[in-house]
């Protein structure tokens, strides 16, 4: 291997490592970030096997991961003529991946969060007690704030990349 080539199979390398880690902060596990991350920065589409062997997991390990990350919609399966084994590859628009990871996790923490708060806030709204009333204008104040940050996410996620980064530097800027 040329110098070049080791020195982008180490770069390489470390961003699979790393954003497997960063993906357990965005609820996927590691395996599953590091797969996604070996498959975002692969030329071509990987069978399994490939991602078996680059990242010395088993084979039950690689298939389950696959199959969530395709059920994100941030891997697809692609078919190659006269080839049997299974190929992926992942979504590599930057914003895609945004926003897909976005609506996920909207699905499986914001919205059930919801549900918890505003639960909590109708069984405790016909309590009087000071403790009660507290309880429940807090209950009520998450539930608006959660849903506010929703709401928020929802419309940056279905903006235009352009566009939101041209209101996120007016914002921010």
């Amino acid at each position: 291997m040329s110098k070049e080539g080791e020195k982008l199979r180490q770069a390489r390398d470390e961003f699979v490592a790393q954003w497997g880690a960063l993906g357990t902060q965005w609820g996927i596990n590691r395996t599953m970030a590091q797969i996604h991350a070996l498959l975002m920065t692969a030329p071509q589409a990987l069978t399994t096997d490939d991602v078996m062997e680059e990242l010395e997991i088993s084979r039950g390990n690689a298939h389950s991961n696959l199959k969530e990350l395709v059920a994100w919609g941030l891997v697809r399966p692609v078919v190659k003529k006269g080839e049997r084994r299974d190929f992926f590859e992942a979504e590599k628009d930057v914003w895609q991946i945004f926003t897909i990871v976005a609506r996920e996790r909207k699905r499986r923490e914001i919205e059930p969060a919801l549900a918890i708060l505003s639960k909590c806030a109708e069984d405790s709204r016909s309590i009087r007690t000071p403790e009660g009333v507290a309880f429940h204008e807090q209950m009520r104040a998450l539930e608006d704030f959660v849903g506010f940050a929703s709401k928020m996410s929802d419309r940056i996620s279905s903006m235009k990349h352009g566009f939101a980064l041209q209101m996120a530097s007016k914002l921010f800027g």
